[in-house]
């Protein structure tokens, strides 16, 4: 009689004796990310962001349900990140002057002065525009904004200062035009006047 076959031991941190990458989630979201902003949602593939990722294309489906869950993960990410800016930009102002020009910096160096965050903005709200599972997303990262903001201007106020801010990144994305700084300065003045 032969002796039963057993599998061979794997080592911590091993699934059947290959090396578990711990990173490769993260790698896969950041690298879906990248696809987004370089192609948009349409041109964002399981294949095209596993290559981005260096990922063999059969990992996928082990970190994510779908292409939908994996969007839906890439932009609750990206929006965290942002509404950790917008925080800690609003958390660092001590009082109402210092609160407007963080609001100004925040238009002009956040949201002015990286285009690929732009992109990636406008690509969730064409996405939150149809679909309501996105929608959540964008109620959720604006919901951060006015807490934020209310730090230091009342909610009527704050939900001026977030319309404000928005309406500025769609007018960023499409109007070749430089905005002014004192512009800005002078709009969020204007919103937050007593």
């Amino acid at each position: 009689m032969s002796e039963p076959v057993t599998e061979p031991a794997t080592e911590p941190g091993t699934r059947r004796g290959r090396q578990n990458d711990p990173e490769r989630r993260d790698r896969i979201i950041d690298a879906c990310l990248d696809v987004i902003a370089e192609s948009g949602v349409a041109g964002a593939s399981h294949r095209r962001i596993a290559e981005a990722a260096g990922v063999p294309l059969g990992s996928m489906t082990y970190y994510f349900d779908g292409i939908d869950g994996l969007l839906r993960e890439a932009f609750t990410r990206f929006g965290t990140t942002i509404s950790e800016r917008f925080e800690k930009r609003m958390a660092e102002a001590s009082d109402i002057e210092s609160a407007r020009q963080a609001v100004v910096e925040i238009i002009l160096a956040d949201v002015f002065g990286d285009a690929r965050e732009l992109v990636l903005s406008h690509e969730l709200y064409t996405l939150a525009a149809r679909e309501p599972a996105y929608r959540a997303l964008t109620t959720a990262w604006m919901g951060r904004s006015r807490t934020a903001l209310e730090r230091h201007f009342d909610p009527q106020t704050a939900r001026l200062l977030d319309a404000l801010i928005e309406g500025l990144s769609i007018h960023r994305a499409l109007d070749d035009e430089e905005r002014d700084s004192v512009e800005v300065a002078i709009a969020v003045a204007r919103i937050t006047a007593r």
